[in-house]
This record gives structure tokens, sequence and C-alpha cells, in this order.
């Protein structure tokens, strides 16, 4: 099948920020597809043509346009349509037999249609925070007529779609409830790299010697986004009542974004940068398996807000691959699965005193933290492994292509080892 994949904000692994286009896309390839990638370039490195390199077999199709989570909101909207609307010629002149389109952003959704029209092929789209929910509840999208033609452009998208790939149980459900067919929309949430993060344990501890500061120290590690969203601030809270309480556990901050120097300078105006709390620019996902190893927990960050409750967050995927405990401060999905399977602590509706001090207690109870490791790397192996959900992602793709099959009919193919469906039906 000859596949064209349009993502905006593709990564390899030498680049910073998550990579499931490119793992689902090289697996892809590995099972005799053919697969384009078309995607920016957001470095403004003076390029502005596109060009083309091959990462893994995957012929990848780069258009230069300048992007950063730092950028404001109304310039992040011209790269998105820029984007979309220089895409659009380039993707309809690929020969496909399908056009898949991963959101964010949901404007990704105008050069899939162009492209699958064009080219008379079924378009899957695969929705990756749900739009224009999420930008609305921030406050982001305020204008009423702007508000309108995001919420018609979300249905468009789901109309024009054979299928559509949710990657939560909540995102499957907002699908559905803004007109996707049920029966066409599949969960395949975002998945755990198991092999790339087994690393031998000399890994972990490079890293740590590469850092005097860290020693032994029990550590926690933030590794993504400093953006409003996040939240991250919230881990300087934390900090304080460990200073007092735990003063060896230390917090590393990892990663880029609008709100990095204003947590940065808040930690030294408090006394906490370089004492217990330390922040370092983000690190190409290549060389994530040995920060993760380093680290006696990982933390997942998103500010109080039930639209994010659905959100499938890289980090928390990797943790469970990685076999480490994580922390979360949000509630939804994956919260539940960390109480389930005791896999962390969960900090939503306590205090900044409750949380360190329930911090403060785990990493001091070796067994506890050892054991909830494993339990998470069990979750990713039987769960979560990235090679058995490409395997359901390839389903889903072929599907489409036949316009009949099980996805026509209602049914959704998806299922643990023991033939249990992965994800409970929409609205259970």
């Amino acid at each position: 099948m000859r596949i064209t994949y349009l993502h905006q904000y593709f990564n390899t692994p030498g680049m910073p920020g998550g990579t499931r286009s490119y793992e689902m896309a090289r697996r892809l390839v590995a099972m005799g597809h053919e697969v384009d990638m078309v995607t920016s370039w957001p470095q403004a490195d003076g390029r502005s043509d596109w060009f083309t390199t091959e990462e893994s077999g995957i012929r990848v199709h780069w258009l230069p346009v300048p992007y950063a989570n730092s950028m404001r909101y109304a310039e992040r909207m011209k790269a998105f349509f820029r984007f979309a609307m220089r895409s659009a010629a380039r993707a309809a002149s690929i020969d496909a037999d399908l056009v898949f389109a991963t959101s964010t952003p949901l404007t990704i959704a105008l050069p899939a249609v162009h492209a699958a029209r064009r080219q008379r092929v079924p378009m899957v789209f695969e929705v990756r925070d749900l739009w224009p929910e999420l930008p609305i509840a921030m406050g982001a999208l305020r204008n009423p007529f702007a508000k309108r033609a995001a919420g018609a452009l979300e249905r468009w998208a789901y109309r024009n779609a054979e299928a559509v790939v949710a990657l939560s149980p909540g995102m499957r459900d907002g699908v559905v409830d803004a007109g996707g067919a049920p029966g066409r929309v599949a969960v395949i949430p975002n998945s755990s790299d198991c092999d790339m993060f087994d690393v031998d344990a000399t890994e972990g501890l490079r890293f740590r010697a590469a850092r005097p500061w860290l020693d032994d120290r029990p550590m926690l590690v933030y590794p993504g986004t400093f953006g409003a969203i996040n939240g991250v601030g919230y881990m300087l809270d934390i900090a304080r009542v460990l200073a007092r309480i735990a003063p060896s556990v230390c917090i590393l901050l990892v990663g880029d974004g609008r709100e990095r120097a204003a947590v940065e300078e808040a930690a030294r105006r408090e006394g906490l940068l370089d004492v217990n709390v330390f922040v370092e620019r983000s690190l190409p996902k290549c060389q994530m398996p040995a920060l993760f190893s380093a680290a006696d927990m990982v933390c997942s960050l998103f500010i109080d807000l039930p639209a994010m409750r659905a959100n499938s967050a890289n980090k928390f995927f990797d943790a469970l691959a990685a076999g480490k405990p994580c922390l979360l401060n949000y509630g939804g999905w994956q919260a539940e699965l960390v109480d389930a399977h005791r896999i962390g602590l969960l900090t939503l509706g306590m205090s900044a005193n409750e949380a360190a001090g329930a911090i403060a207690q785990a990493v001091a109870d070796t067994g506890w933290m050892a054991e909830a490791g494993r339990r998470a790397r069990r979750l990713a192996r039987s769960q979560f492994d990235r090679d058995r959900l490409a395997v359901q992602l390839e389903s889903v793709l072929e599907l489409a292509r036949q316009r009949r099959g099980a996805m026509a009919s209602g049914v959704t193919p998806f299922h643990r080892p023991d033939g249990t469906p992965l994800f409970a039906e929409a609205g259970t």
C-alpha cells in the first residue's frame, strides 16, 4: 500500500519531541508499505522551499515553516494555515492508495482531504487532541465566529474520513459526539517503545555522572513542553516543601516552551534553582532512554482542565516502557491506569504539602518504587507496546482502503491478547 502521511510536526529520534509518526511510519515501511511523510521544517535556518530526505525508509517531504511553542496563538495559527495551503499541492502530487493525516493542528485536514479527493483514495484522520474543544477551554479561541468555523472544520474532517483513529477513549467519545460514526472510530493510544527504553543501568549512571549536582539523589523528572497548559510551575510548589522535609530529593525539568523562562526565574527568585530544582533544554528522543534510566519517577503535568483529561501524553508511555513510577496531577483515563495498576502517584486535589509528603514517602520506600516500576513495564508490554499497536494501525488503514469489512460494519477489531476489547465502547 502507498501511504501519504501528513503530520505538520513530524520528528525523528535525533530531534526533540514526540516520535509517534516516525515510529508508526517506519513500522509500516517494515511491513512492506511505501510511506511519504509530508511535514514542516520548523527551524528558521534560511531554507525556504521543499526538500526531501529518507528516514528509516520513509520519504520525508519537508516544508520550511518556522514554529515554536513560544509563539503567540495568532502566530501559530498563521503557521498552521501556511503549511495547510502549501502542503495541499505537494500531498496531491504523490501517488497513493490512502492518505493518513494526524493532528494537531486540525488544519491538517485541509490538505489531507484535498489530496485524497485528487487521488480518489480514502483518507484516515488521527485525533491527537480534541480541537476546537481544547483551545476554547484554554481561552485561546474566543471569537464566536472562529469557534463556529473551527467546529465546522472538525465535523468536516470526520465526515470526509473513511476511518478515524483516536488516541484515547475520551477522544473517541469526543469524535462520536461531534458526528463521527462510532463504528469507524478506533482507539490506538500513544504507545510504549519497550525495547528502546529497556536500556542497561549504565546509561542512567552515565547521565548522573555527567551532572555532579545529581550524584545519587532521588530525582523526579518532568520531560516536556513548558506551555501554559502544562503548568510546570506546579513542581516549584512541591519543591518548596521538599526543600524542607526531604532536601535530598531533586526535580529536573527538561524541555522548552513559552513558560520556561518564567519557571526558571521563579525557581531562581525563590532560592530553589540549582538547589533542588534544575532546568535543562530539550533532549532529542534518542537521548531520552538515558534520562529516564537516571530518573526515579517521571512526572506528567497539566493544569486542572477537564478537556485535557482525554490526553495521551508521550511521556507517560515512555515512563511505562522505562519501568518508572509515574506522577500525574490530573484526572482522566491515564490517572485511572495509574490507580488500577498501582504504578505511581496521583496528586490531583492534594495541597503542595500533601503532594510533597507523598513523594518523599514514595521515594524512601525502595520496595514500593521497584514494584511500581515492574508493574509499569508489564503494563507497557501487555497493552501499549508500539509493535502491537502499529499492527492495529495497519489494520485500520487496510480496512479503510478496502472500504468494507469490520470497520464498515461497525466492528472495531482491536483486542488484547486474551481477546477482550482494548477499550470499552463509546459512552460506557
